[in-house]
């Protein structure tokens, strides 16, 4: 994988920017829209503009996120497997997954997209449904995710296999499992079981 150095890629809808091009390997977090309270951003974003460290805010977040906070709706087997089989349904034609992983209050998902199909309008997709079905599941109206998603484009094959490793780590991080293979709602547990 080559570094990439051609900018006419990034897109920003007023949040957060975005890099987007085809054949792209992407890492994508999208998180529950109550799993972070404003009162820790502000918190982090203090952090932020006392250190300017973005790598340890982003491992506060994320150290946060694992600790469960907000409803943690995914947690139900029936909305964590709405999730999943929204990832799984247009893989191989719209994109390629290589990792994903479904946590309690976030999900994160590495895939390789293809022509025609905007990184944008993937996840847009996979929020639109997902929110959907777990709102009716669950009886409910409202916002399920935040608004935006956090991305980065892999640089390099390490990139790619330390992003993936780290993927289907997290639930044995967060503590919901002692394997990563345990999980059902990951790539880890559909490749342990196809093995």
């Amino acid at each position: 994988m080559a570094l990439l150095t051609d900018h006419s890629g990034w897109t920003d809808r007023g949040y957060l920017p975005h890099y987007d091009k085809p054949g792209l390997v992407q890492a994508v977090t999208f998180r529950l829209a109550d799993s972070l309270p404003k009162s820790k951003r502000s918190e982090w974003e203090h952090l932020l503009q006392i250190t300017d460290d973005a790598e340890e805010r982003n491992r506060q977040i994320e150290c946060y996120l694992d600790q469960g906070a907000g409803s943690c709706v995914l947690r139900q087997a029936e909305c964590a497997e709405i999730v999943q089989n929204a990832l799984l349904h247009f893989h191989s034609q719209r994109y390629r997954l290589i990792a994903w992983c479904v946590m309690p209050n976030h999900v994160h998902v590495l895939f390789k997209t293809f022509a025609g199909h905007p990184l944008g309008k993937i996840i847009h997709s996979w929020k639109t449904f997902t929110a959907r079905e777990i709102n009716k599941f669950l009886r409910r109206v409202g916002p399920l995710w935040q608004e935006d998603y956090f991305d980065t484009f892999m640089r390099d094959d390490d990139h790619q296999w330390a992003e993936k490793e780290y993927i289907e780590g997290n639930p044995v991080k967060a503590k919901l499992v002692t394997r990563a293979s345990d999980w059902p709602w990951s790539s880890a547990a559909r490749s342990a079981s196809m093995a």
